[in-house]
């Protein structure tokens, strides 16, 4: 029996014989995986041996954490709404206005944006923050355009901190010289290198501390969760603190709604209360595509981010109900930078394992262990959710997303995008692009201009497509070249509720 199997075995027994059997299981799991770890370490260079050994210290922990846990992590029977005043409407803290002294409060913020993932799911090569999205105009350029106009504006010093991944750290670093005539201070940080482990054996599939060769796939970033202890780790969190800053605005830097909200910023600094929170999460309102999104509740007494991954299978239905559990985790947050501090020197952060099955190149089944950043809102004090506009969560994931970013629905202004004033109704239409439209490139091929779609509400898109020229699309338009078809459509069409299928056509004479 594969290790893997032994241990879930172990788990669903629960006799007192049953549970010998599970403490030697895991001891000798622990011991194991403490000698590959060990083997592992010898390999690092000197000048890389500390932030290694941080690494492996940190991942040592998860592994022991994650053969303590059983099942899914949440008892259903325990979960309730939250009340109601754990969750203020956005119209109620924008209400109160904004002091004078609107810039003091800003000079205590910090900007963090999530910049680990690469474009791979796009079909770009190296990180997703260098993909151009609107104007050749990349995530990282609006992000340091926003901030930079907050800088001007009120005269004040809000630094941004990226925090990057191993896969995303060189080819950031290298675009960041290009901003150093911006008036943004920029930082870095990189999220821990943690070991990809064997499904069947649960060792590491590394041998030694190098990711390049046949070691590419052997890591991986352990999620966004791993942020609270690379961030203390690095220092910067300290140096920050020194500085007089108080806040952490964290995002995921595809999220083109993610902008600094003064509204939020005021609420934290001066709380009518009085009291101040340490965790703020923007929530907003499920609609049927949102199905998945992580929801508040409240659980033994506290505010709790449940994710779909730690819900019983039997009540997933009811988690993905809308009328249930009304809101999503935009993963917009607001931290307080002493109680991270402070959780982390007391060890007391408290995240879900994510147990995240992978088949690697050649075939070899791994698990990688990850934790997400907004699972940690029970450990802080005070915590609350903000149910915010739509118009705050935009990421862009697919090139559907991108399409409704660059096109006219969109107006751009000091690297914020604001839904145009010319549609009459504020909802983002439905878009799907097939599967010829997957990768960035062919996608700006397929398009001569970007399509007015001002009075679009669904487009579905699949097969082989091309767009002319200004072509505008209005209301539900679905064009469909069936295998071995191509469609075209000319430059200059108006499609209005309309149904494309068959074979058309245009070539240059």
């Amino acid at each position: 029996l594969s290790r893997y199997i032994l241990l879930n075995l172990s788990k669903a027994m629960s006799q007192d014989g049953a549970s010998q059997f599970q403490e030697v299981i895991r001891q000798e799991l622990e011991l194991s995986v403490k000698k590959e770890l060990e083997k592992i370490l010898t390999t690092a260079p000197s000048h890389e041996f500390e932030h290694t050994k941080k690494d492996l210290d940190g991942f040592r922990k998860l592994f022991h954490r994650f053969l303590q846990e059983k099942g899914p992590s949440v008892d259903w029977g325990k979960i309730q709404r939250p009340p109601e005043d754990s969750i203020q409407p956005y119209e109620k803290i924008k209400a109160r206005g904004l002091p004078d002294n609107i810039s003091s409060v800003l000079n205590k913020l910090v900007v963090v944006k999530l910049n680990g993932g690469l474009g791979t799911s796009m079909g770009c090569k190296g990180p997703k923050s260098l993909i151009g999205v609107r104007n050749e105009n990349t995530f990282l350029d609006l992000t340091v355009q926003q901030i930079e106009h907050l800088n001007k504006t009120y005269n004040t010093d809000v630094p941004l901190v990226l925090m990057n991944s191993f896969n995303t750290d060189e080819d950031t670093k290298k675009i960041l010289q290009k901003y150093s005539h911006c008036r943004v201070k920029i930082y870095t940080f990189n999220q821990s290198r943690y070991p990809r482990i064997n499904k069947e054996s649960l060792l590491p599939v590394a041998k030694d501390v190098s990711y390049s060769g046949e070691n590419t796939e052997a890591w991986y970033p352990p999620g966004h969760g791993d942020i609270y202890a690379s961030f203390y780790n690095s220092g910067l969190l300290d140096t920050l603190i020194g500085e007089g800053k108080e806040y952490i605005f964290v995002s995921n830097i595809d999220n083109l709604g993610a902008t600094v909200d003064l509204y939020i910023l005021n609420h934290l600094m001066n709380p009518p209360n009085g009291k101040r929170c340490e965790f703020v999460m923007e929530v907003t309102n499920k609609t049927r595509a949102d199905v998945k999104g992580g929801t508040l509740t409240q659980y033994e007494g506290k505010l709790r981010l449940v994710e779909i991954a730690q819900v019983p299978k039997a009540h997933v239905d009811e988690f993905k109900s809308v009328s249930k559990f009304k809101i999503f985790n935009t993963n917009n947050l607001w931290i307080s930078l002493a109680a991270v501090k402070r959780l982390q020197e007391q060890n007391a952060i408290d995240m879900e394992i994510i147990v995240n099955p992978k088949t690697l190149d050649g075939g070899l089944n791994v698990i990688q262990l990850e934790t997400a950043v907004g699972a940690a809102i029970k450990s802080f004090e005070n915590s609350l959710g903000i149910n915010v506009p739509r118009s705050r969560f935009l990421p862009v994931k697919t090139t559907s997303d991108l399409l409704l970013v660059m096109s006219n629905l969109y107006s751009l202004n000091a690297g914020s995008l604001t839904m145009s004033e010319k549609r009459e109704f504020p909802t983002v239409p439905l878009v799907k692009l097939g599967s010829s439209f997957t990768k960035v490139q062919d996608y700006l091929r397929r398009f001569e201009s970007i399509p007015d779609m001002l009075e679009l509400d669904h487009l579905t898109v699949s097969g082989d497509v091309t767009f002319g020229k200004n072509v505008s699309l209005k209301g539900t338009v679905i064009i469909i070249a069936n295998h071995g078809d191509r469609i075209d459509i000319p430059p200059g069409a108006v499609l209005e509720n309309k149904i494309v299928s068959g074979n058309l056509r245009i070539l240059d004479h």
